[in-house]
């Protein structure tokens, strides 16, 4: 599999954790825990945020300008 190709499908999954902590959040607003969960949550969105960033830099240094 050519590198590119591989961040490209990491990429997906990462979204779709993203997308699925985003929906957590909406679901719990107003709960009693929703301070603990947002939290987590939050946590989940920026991890995969920070993993998105450093697949962005790798696809960068392989000549990938997109």
């Amino acid at each position: 599999m050519d590198l590119l190709q591989g961040i490209h499908d990491a990429r997906r999954p990462l979204n779709n954790i993203s997308m699925q902590a985003e929906l957590i959040k909406m679901l719990v607003e107003g709960s009693e825990h929703d301070a603990a969960v947002t939290e987590a949550a939050n946590k989940i969105i920026q991890y995969c945020q920070d993993c998105s960033e450093s697949l962005q830099e790798i696809s960068q240094s392989s000549g990938d300008k997109t």
